[in-house]
Formats: structure tokens, C-alpha cells, sequence
């Protein structure tokens, strides 16, 4: 038995998160989507999406298979009812298709997922269903997915020891600390939500913290940074100054002062020193965003919404980003003025305009910036970049 986590038609709607991964491998949480369903299920994960991403991200090599809606949180209901279907049946919810248990050889369609099958039974599910089907839904979310996350992950376990030179502020029962996780002289508040650190990360002297938040395995807050929750920070993140309910996928930093709001970055970003990003309009109006499925801006029925950025993007010291910005893979973000809503991947510049960053130079920028976290450039990784690249060409003007 296993799960495949189907894209089920939200690859477009989570780009540019989605260039580099599938729907089920990104982190709204403490852990990554396709994790929360390999912990929770005991079952082997796999991914049916997009066909230049396929061989990184294969389907499960276990038969038979659940077929689930990849941008679903695995909530513990959620994950019992899919384990429960039994072949010919589709477990929905106001009647959209949530997961499918179809007969051998048998594979939903996109259209299966908006109006199920007539000749599947349906099974009613009556629970809490989390959706993920646009990029600002990561940090609206962030606060459910990292409490349900912290349960699952610490049921009957003991945190390590807190140092007695920190301030707590509410229930210490809801920080917990992984072997060899660190912080020393900060402010830990969890009035509002859990603290969790990962294995062998390290919160500096200063820091203040207001739950629900997550620190991801080596990963550090600087010292003296400020983060509101809900806010989660992946696995080898360096992060300083001011962070309010944003997801930072991994491997990114953040490490200077400036502030960072209601946002999503991917993973392999670095965020110059004293870059700044608008959450909240002037108008204190609805934040509009370029959306890739529909090829123009969209409302995203938020006041408060910032910057939405995809793998390997870099910003210079000092750069400002207006509300709603969305930032390609791999685009090299630099200059006074406000950039564009709308920085394409591989584009490189700012105001005054972009050039092409050439794929080369920015996969030889990409092996670096890797190698220093001890992790390759794989030749899956290499693929990508280049598929991701002539689709974003043509956006460069």
C-alpha cells in the first residue's frame, strides 16, 4: 500500500513555488506535506505531477494506491478516512473529491477532482479539511499546521531541558526543544501557539518569539530577532530581524535586519541585508498578486500580504518590495526603487529594468551556494532549472 499525493490541477495556482516541486512537497508546517502523510499513515509517499518533475519526484513503487489531493494537510481524521476507502470509492467534501481508492490501473483525471466519477460510491467526509491552492494559504494556515504538527511530532515525548536564563511567557509544556537544540537569554512567548526547534538549532542571544512558531533542524535565529508566529522557518535557515507569520521553506536566510511579513519563500533564497517587503497597502485595500494559472493579477482577498518568492531568488542589500510582490526562481533582485509586482525567474535587475540571468551562470551560483550547506547540485536538481528557465524566458522583457 501506499499514498501518491496528486497535484489534482494546483500546479499552476502554487507557482512559483511549484516550479521546483510538487504540491506535495512543500511546508506549511513543521513538516513538509508528503512528511505529514508518511508519519501520520506508516505508508511508503509518491507524486503524480508535472512530467519534467516526475523523475525527481516518482510515483511509489507499492501497489495498490490512495489517490490523495496533494494540497490537503494530513490532519489525523483526514488521514484515517483515506486509510478506510475501500476500491471504487472517493472520499469527498461539498462534493469535490478529497482522495480516490480506484481499481487497478485506474487514474483520476483533473476534471475527477472538481466533479468525482459517477461510477465511484462516495464517502462523505465531515472534518477539517486544510486546502492549499494559492501561495498566500501557506502563511494564513501556518498557525493550524504548525500546532497539529507539534502534537504529532511530540505525543509522549520530553522536550530537552530549557535553559533557566530564558523568560517564558505562558505554558512552558508548549516548547519543545530536540536533541541538541539551543537558545539561550530570549523571550519565549506561547500565550498564542506552540515553540518548536528542531534538532540542533540554535536561537542567539535577544530573540523574541511569539508562538506558533518552528525552527527547523540547523537552523539559527540571529541575535535580537523579533518573529510573530504563526511563523515557520525550515531545516539550515539563517534568520534575523523582523519576521511576522511567513513560511520559510529551508536552506534560505534572512539573516540581516529588515523585515520580512505575511510571505512565502522557497528554499536556496538569500535576502540582502535591510531588504524590506509591504504587507499592508496604503489604501489598506485587498493586496492583488500575478497569478501564473491566469496570467495577471488577482485579488487575493487579503489587507495584509507581502512577498511570495521561488527557489534560488536573491535580493541586494537595501531592496524594497511592494506589497503582493511575486519573484521568480532563481531572478537576482537588486537597485533603488521598487521593483515590478512581478520579477520573472532568471530575470536579473530591478526598477530600471532586467536582463536575462543566464541558466549557466545561475546553476554555477546554485552549486555554490549549496555546496556551503553541504548539499549537491544533483543532475534532477540541474533539469529542473533548465525546463524552469525556458518556460520563464519569454516574461523577461
Amino acid at each position: 500500500m501506499a499514498i501518491i499525493l496528486n497535484d489534482a490541477g494546483l500546479h499552476s495556482h502554487l507557482l512559483p513555488l511549484t516550479f521546483t516541486r510538487p504540491v506535495g512537497q512543500l511546508r506549511p508546517g513543521i513538516l513538509r506535506i508528503s512528511e505529514g502523510w508518511y508519519v501520520r499513515s506508516g505508508l511508503g509517499v509518491g507524486y503524480r505531477t508535472e512530467g519534467y518533475l516526475s523523475e525527481a519526484f516518482p510515483l511509489p513503487s507499492e501497489k495498490p494506491h490512495f489517490e490523495v489531493n496533494a494540497g490537503l494537510f494530513p490532519t489525523d481524521a483526514l488521514v484515517a478516512a483515506v486509510m478506510d476507502l475501500q476500491p471504487g470509492q472517493v472520499l469527498i467534501q461539498e462534493a469535490r473529491a478529497l482522495a480516490f481508492r480506484m481499481e487497478d490501473g485506474e487514474v483520476p483525471t483533473r476534471v475527477d477532482w472538481t466533479v468525482p466519477p459517477a461510477h465511484l460510491k462516495p464517502v462523505p467526509f465531515a472534518g477539517e479539511v486544510i486546502r492549499y491552492d494559492r501561495p498566500w494559504q501557506l502563511f494564513r494556515q501556518a498557525g493550524r499546521a504548525i500546532e497539529l504538527d507539534f502534537a504529532l511530532l511530540t505525543e509522549g515525548r520530553r522536550s530537552q531541558a530549557l535553559s533557566a536564563y530564558n523568560t517564558v511567557i505562558g505554558d512552558p509544556n508548549k516548547i519543545f526543544l530536540e536533541e541538541g537544540a539551543h537558545v539561550e537569554a530570549s523571550i519565549l512567548n506561547t500565550l498564542n501557539g506552540p515553540i518548536y526547534l528542531g534538532k540542533d538549532a540554535e536561537v542567539m542571544e535577544g530573540c523574541m518569539i511569539r508562538g506558533p512558531f518552528a525552527l527547523g533542524d540547523h537552523a539559527q535565529l540571529k541575535m535580537g530577532a523579533k518573529i510573530y508566529g504563526p511563523t515557520t522557518i525550515g531545516p539550515e535557515c539563517r534568520v534575523g530581524g523582523e519576521v511576522n507569520n511567513s513560511v520559510i521553506t529551508g536552506y534560505s536566510n534572512k539573516a540581516h535586519d529588515g523585515f520580512l511579513g505575511n510571505s512565502v519563500l522557497g528554499e536556496w533564497c538569500n535576502l540582502g541585508a535591510d531588504t524590506n517587503n509591504s504587507n499592508l497597502k496604503n489604501t489598506y485595500g485587498n493586496v492583488q498578486l500575478f497569478s501564473y494559472a491566469d496570467d495577471a493579477m488577482v485579488d487575493s482577498g487579503l489587507q495584509f500580504c507581502g512577498l511570495i518568492m521561488g527557489d534560488h531568488a536573491k535580493t541586494g542589500i537595501n531592496t524594497m518590495l511592494n506589497t503582493g510582490t511575486v519573484v521568480g526562481v532563481a531572478a537576482n533582485v537588486f537597485g533603488a526603487g521598487f521593483p515590478p509586482k512581478l520579477v520573472p525567474g532568471f530575470a536579473w535587475g530591478g526598477e530600471q529594468g532586467f536582463a536575462v540571468h543566464e541558466v549557466d551562470k545561475a546553476l554555477a551560483t546554485a552549486r555554490l551556494v549549496m555546496e556551503r550547506r553541504k548539499v549537491p547540485l544533483t543532475r534532477h536538481d540541474e533539469a529542473i532549472l533548465r525546463h524552469v528557465f525556458t518556460l520563464e524566458q519569454r516574461r523577461i522583457g
